[in-house]
């Protein structure tokens, strides 16, 4: 039942807009935006404009890696929403590997949230931080991958 009030709220832009302008600035000014979100599956995408180019005139690095950070990110936040005792979630490692460059916009899909949910169930069950490896992988409206992403999360109940 949480999963699904949190997908209200996160399915809401104006709502989730707000948390990202608040909890994400960065984020919000470099056009991050949230697409899709189910109990499996999240979509992000990140546009080519002024705000998230490097010098090269494609997307920034940095840009995509916030993009494909909330793709796994808002799927742990969903699956702790509304859990007792409370879940923390911490990032504690970063891959990526860029095969195209990026000059339009770029859609970051993260299809984790069954590993997500389990970790979090043994997080609160045994009392023990639990790592999960999340692949979040960015591609053209075309399907075609311009970068991969592996963003590795702790969760662990709090109390």
């Amino acid at each position: 039942m949480a999963f699904q009030d949190f997908q209200a709220t996160a399915s809401n832009s104006f709502k989730f807009g707000l948390f990202m302008f608040w909890k994400l600035p960065s984020a919000f000014f470099c056009g991050v935006r949230l697409r899709q979100i189910d109990a499996q599956k999240a979509v992000v995408s990140v546009p080519f404009k002024w705000l998230s180019q490097n010098p090269f005139k494609s997307i920034y690095f940095a840009c995509q890696a916030m993009a494909a950070e909330m793709s796994t990110g808002v799927l742990g936040l969903g699956h702790t929403d509304g859990r007792n005792p409370k879940v923390s979630m911490l990032v504690i490692g970063l891959q990526g590997q860029y095969f195209k460059k990026a000059t339009e916009r770029i859609y970051f899909t993260c299809e984790e949230g069954k590993a997500v949910a389990a970790a979090i169930d043994k997080a609160i069950a045994t009392g023990e931080g639990q790592t999960v490896a999340m692949k979040s992988i960015g591609r053209t409206k075309a399907g075609e991958v311009v970068s991969e992403f592996v963003i590795t999360w702790s969760f662990k109940a709090r109390g």
